[in-house]
């Protein structure tokens, strides 16, 4: 007979999205990807609980698509922020919102919330759908908690013994099994399962937690100048044949794979080097 898994104390960090199309404000779509993923490991250990976590200004705009987060569980056993102690069987109650103003770093916030909340997973997406978008606050988070950091999560498959055993997405549909210690830190992309609907009336009755946080100041975002991304035009290939199966044949040949190179066992220095020169090599860095 095989020993039931026990539950175990996740949280989820969500942030307000932005439709592609519209801009309007909605819940981003891979951070609802991490709580759909969160919400299946729930159903498979009895006993795990939630936490929704979402730092930043509150205001009409922001609170109605943090509510499309809220809306995700309705019936199912959640509990949220600092409420994680509590029983599970209060349904999706609450969402807790550390407040900043405009333009506050996050990070801090963030790390002092969890370092005291002590959650065993820390789920989130990779890249944010408004504001610098660098995908970098899951990486600062992983340094100032000490925590092992996993990207491109499709699935977890299971927990047991304070140890995760892990699906992670690789290019060409390829998936990687690795097993992390817990706390630790996840983040999914467009690999992991997609998001249910979001149920309106279990949003609206949910509540929002506010809570004071550090503000500390983004000096290197107020420097930004943002706008509006606009697509740029592709540089179009001159090709040059004789006849017009010469020309079909180039027009519908495949790009050719780059010389890429696979690491394994190798030094953090090394692998860092490896880095800065395929860097070097593509142009990105100048010397």
């Amino acid at each position: 007979m095989r020993p039931e898994q026990q539950g175990i104390e996740m949280a989820v960090l969500v942030s307000v999205g932005r439709h592609p199309l519209t801009g309007r404000a909605r819940r981003a779509d891979q951070d609802a990807r991490g709580l759909e993923l969160a919400l299946g490991l729930e159903s498979r250990l009895p006993g795990s609980r939630i936490g929704l976590l979402h730092a930043g200004p509150r205001s009409e705009e922001s609170e109605s698509a943090l509510r499309g987060y809220l809306g995700m569980a309705a019936g199912a056993g959640m509990a949220a922020g600092a409420g994680m102690a509590a029983g599970a069987d209060q349904g999706l109650g609450s969402l807790t919102l550390l407040e900043q103003p405009e333009g506050a770093d996050a990070i801090s916030a963030l790390a002092d919330h969890l370092a005291a909340a002590m959650p065993q997973l820390v789920i989130t997406g990779t890249r944010a759908e408004r504001g610098e978008g660098s995908g970098w606050l899951p990486y600062a988070l992983a340094e100032r908690l000490g925590w092992p950091l996993v990207n491109g999560l499709a699935a977890v498959e299971k927990v047991d013994n304070g140890v995760a055993t892990l699906l992670q997405a690789l290019p060409r549909g390829q998936r990687r099994r690795l097993q992390v210690r817990l706390p630790a830190i996840v983040c999914v992309d467009a690999a992991a399962p997609a998001a249910r609907q979001s149920a309106f009336g279990p949003a609206r009755r949910a509540e929002i937690e506010a809570t004071p946080a550090a503000a500390d100041v983004d000096h290197e975002l107020a420097g930004w100048q943002m706008a509006p991304a606009r697509k740029r035009p592709k540089r179009l290939k001159i090709i040059k044949a004789a006849s017009a199966r010469d020309r079909f044949k180039a027009a519908a040949a495949k790009a050719e794979g780059g010389s890429g190179q696979v690491l394994e066992g190798v030094s953090s220095e090394q692998g860092a080097e490896a880095i800065f020169t395929l860097l070097r090599e593509e142009g990105v860095l100048r010397s």
